[in-house]
């Protein structure tokens, strides 16, 4: 006859029930917390008690004192509202690099470190023509080529 031996990773009757009371008891506690709060009874857990994993504990009970606004930034001009800038004041329809070249010349967007700045510009002009129609500031003059619509203007 052949005894099976208990390895680390079998458990045995008692540690399951062991396991469950424990859980039980977290369940509880759980349920008496949720009926306190919607209750409103403002109850503190005592000081013993672990904070729930994924909470901070309070570190003072002290409120943070509001800190003072700072002075106003200038919004920074995405590169698809400095292509509609630049769009709205050309006369003839221009590609994403030209454009992208023209937008860094004149220093109104540069490329945060991209290696194709063009393609990016191109993609998001061609979803502001196909999100917003007729309304977009774009149109497509030809394959690859943009022009200016009237909504250019008012969007910047």
């Amino acid at each position: 006859m052949s005894s099976k031996k208990k390895g680390p990773g079998t458990s045995s009757k008692a540690s399951a029930k062991k396991d469950k009371s424990s859980t039980e008891k977290l369940r509880e506690a759980a349920r008496a917390e949720i009926k306190k709060r919607l209750e409103g009874t403002p109850d503190a857990p005592p000081a013993t008690a672990k904070p729930a994993k994924g909470t901070k504990a309070p570190t003072s009970t002290k409120a943070k004192a509001a800190k003072a606004p700072k002075g106003a930034k200038p919004k920074r001009v995405s590169a698809l509202d400095a292509a509609a800038q630049v769009l709205a004041k050309s006369e003839v329809p221009m590609r994403a690099k030209e454009l992208i070249a023209v937008i860094e010349k004149q220093g109104l967007w540069s490329s945060p470190g991209g290696k194709t700045p063009h393609a990016t510009l191109y993609a998001a002009m061609i979803r502001e023509i196909a999100a917003l129609g007729d309304r977009a500031r774009f149109k497509k003059h030809e394959r690859g080529v943009f022009v200016a619509t009237t909504h250019a203007g008012k969007g910047a």
